[in-house]
């Protein structure tokens, strides 16, 4: 397939009602249990990254994984946890099976439950 498709993701914070601002991403290409960094960004105060995530050269049709910093994000809003918090990182695995088209992996996040789909 050819190539020009995109991924973007949205982060937005449940139990604030708002954007999550701030929230830093990691994205990984997967190939079995090998695992390739493409970029770290951080979210802005929409709650979206100011680039794509996943573009141009880097996409291909292949296993890719986002990693949410979720408990540093929490500890800055919310102040720092006293104990282990139930959320930390948030890996979300996903599949693009044709790099012309565009794939939304937004997050949905509380402190204490997290959601995900493809959006548009």
């Amino acid at each position: 397939m050819a190539k020009g498709g995109y991924v973007t993701t949205h982060a937005l914070d449940t139990s604030l009602g708002r954007p999550a601002s701030g929230l830093k991403v990691e994205v990984y290409r997967l190939d079995g249990e090998s695992r390739t960094h493409i970029a770290s960004m951080a979210t802005n105060a929409d709650g979206r990254t100011d680039q794509p995530v996943i573009g141009g050269e880097d996409i291909a049709e292949a296993v890719y994984e986002l990693v949410f910093h979720a408990g540093a994000y929490l500890d800055k809003t919310l102040g720092a946890s006293d104990g282990v918090r139930f959320l930390d990182t948030i890996p979300i695995r996903f599949g693009v099976s044709d790099a012309s088209q565009h794939y939304h992996v937004p997050l949905l996040l509380s402190p204490f439950g997290y959601s995900t789909y493809r959006g548009s």
